[in-house]
């Protein structure tokens, strides 16, 4: 096993010396190289050979970035309307078997494609069904994007930007929050950045020019780059719909500084389309359908189109005015999305103004094509920009190059910021019982049995059906308040959920036998503090 063991007799260093191989000189003959103990034992008392140096790297990256967005996702209840849809969604798919069509609360779910619920299906296959199952995927996809990044930036030929750009985009306030979000943002933000990547690369021998790399680069991009785009394409639209296609609009702006190059003739658009079609349709086309058109009237009509020329549930200006007004958002909300690495974005600026190289230009276009699509939306949130930070990252990495003391500036930026995100995440715990939704479950919880049905009036929060389906198998009826006494007068086990108010002066006493629980806490939704009461009756 350990290869030919040494005659007694024969002295140590020339056993060594037969053991070790010989080098050929130029002549033919063999000519002894001195004994590389190092290199002998290594080889002959080890059973693994170590691992090679880079992939050492991406696996440390991987697991720094996930367990740091993990952190705190398994005591902090699931926030806003959003988390409970898509993780109930998810239990949902399991309960009928049915990965086609989402579900919430037994009604169609058609805001987003299914991209995420399969995801986290299958963390509750691995993991159970809980909150930081749902979570877990999300956290997944931005430990990968961060690899992309690395594996990018080593691609520009200095492996610090990769290394900069990676964690710059890992610890920022708004992949600080997405990464622990149950939702379908992180997984969009990973495929655009791959099709990022795989169009730099089908433009790679343009776009390197000014990195005085020209032995490395290939005569022609390799074929798996132009599948890696379009299958990246594909895989964004089914994590977020049509939004996903924006490095399309960022290969087309490449035009302009680039004109001698011919797109069509490296981006064989009309194949490629219809490869990322043709995946698409393999889900699409059933889920249509299944519905009669419904996913695409709603998914793409009212998700999309009306998102983009309306308000929705708020977030926006109504009139023409506030519209107008709001247009700067996305580029004043970057200083806190963007923390800490954004007060370095003005600099950056002034440096591209004076000088940017082919690189510098489709990483711009890249960035402000995601950039200018949402500013021209009317519905906006925070997080819609999100896929742009990688891009951003990569030329705040770049341009870090040349900055004096740049390597200390970013581990001890990235420090204290990781510090402060894992003190909060260590203060989950302390706000959990806030959460008015979980808090009422975890009360009741021993009351609750199978074939109870329940109920609820003016709070009807999807984390009531979140929490309280993990113990009930139906479904959470939508009650109107004169619908409550003959809801929970009807003869059979059941409970439910209203303003502690109106729970005291519909039943000033209560039935015997019922049971009642109250908690004060807030509505995640919009920041309002409620009281509640749940009633329940047995049997």
């Amino acid at each position: 096993m350990f290869g030919p063991r040494r005659r007694k007799g024969t002295p140590p260093l020339e056993w060594l010396r037969r053991t070790v191989p010989q080098q050929t000189t130029s002549g033919g003959c063999a000519a002894r190289s001195p004994p590389n103990f190092r290199f002998v034992f290594q080889r002959r008392l080890s059973f693994n050979p170590p691992l090679q140096p880079a992939i050492r790297k991406f696996l440390l990256l991987f697991a720094g970035c996930l367990l740091f967005h993990l952190a705190g996702t398994w005591t902090l209840p699931l926030i806003d309307r959003d988390e409970p849809r898509f993780a109930e969604a998810s239990r949902e798919m399991i309960e009928r078997s049915d990965y086609l069509v989402p579900f919430f609360n037994n009604r169609y779910r058609f805001d987003k494609p299914p991209l995420t619920y399969w995801f986290q299906t299958a963390s509750y296959r691995l993991l159970g069904e809980s909150d930081f199952a749902a979570r877990f995927p999300s956290a997944v996809a931005a430990a990968f994007t961060a690899l992309l990044l690395l594996a990018w930036g080593r691609r520009l030929g200095d492996e610090r930007i990769g290394w900069w750009a990676a964690i710059m985009f890992t610890i920022c306030f708004q992949t600080f929050l997405h990464a622990k979000a149950a939702v379908a943002d992180m997984w969009l933000v990973l495929f655009v950045t791959a099709a990022h990547w795989a169009g730099y690369e089908l433009l790679r021998d343009h776009l390197s020019k000014a990195l005085n790399q020209p032995s490395t680069l290939e005569p022609q991009p390799s074929p798996a780059w132009w599948w890696f785009f379009y299958l990246s394409l594909a895989g964004a639209f089914l994590a977020k719909g049509p939004i996903g296609w924006t490095p399309l609009l960022a290969v087309a702006v490449t035009k302009f500084f680039l004109p001698d190059v011919k797109l069509n003739r490296r981006f064989l658009f009309f194949t490629g389309l219809l490869l990322t079609l043709s995946i698409v349709a393999t889900w699409g086309i059933p889920a249509l359908l299944r519905t009669n058109g419904e996913f695409f009237r709603i998914g793409i009509g009212r998700h999309v189109v009306a998102r983009s020329v309306g308000a929705m549930e708020g977030h926006g200006g109504k009139s023409f005015a506030t519209y107008l007004i709001a247009l700067p958002f996305y580029f004043v909300i970057i200083f806190l999305t963007f923390f800490p690495w954004a007060f370095s974005l003005p600099r950056l600026a002034m440096r591209l103004w004076r000088k940017r190289d082919p690189l510098d230009n489709y990483l711009i276009a890249a960035a402000a094509v995601i950039f200018v699509v949402f500013t021209l939306m009317k519905t906006k949130l925070p997080h819609y920009t999100l896929p742009a930070f990688p891009l951003l990252a990569l030329l705040l990495a770049k341009s870090f190059l040349d900055r004096p003391h740049a390597e200390r500036y970013v581990r001890w930026t990235a420090l204290s910021a990781a510090c402060a995100g894992l003190l909060a995440a260590a203060a989950t715990p302390l706000v959990a019982k806030f959460f008015i939704s979980r808090e009422l479950m975890l009360q009741a919880r021993n009351d609750l049995t199978p074939e109870m049905e329940f109920g609820a009036t003016h709070y009807k929060d999807p984390t009531l059906v979140w929490y309280f389906r993990k113990y009930v198998k139906g479904f959470m009826a939508d009650l109107a308040d004169k619908a409550v006494k003959p809801f929970m007068e009807t003869p059979g086990p059941r409970f439910v959920v209203l303003p502690t108010a109106a729970a005291a002066e519909l039943y000033p006493a209560l039935p015997a036998g019922w049971k009642s629980y109250s908690v004060r806490g807030f509505n995640t939704s919009n920041g309002k503090r409620l009281e509640l009461t749940l009633l329940l009756k047995p049997s």
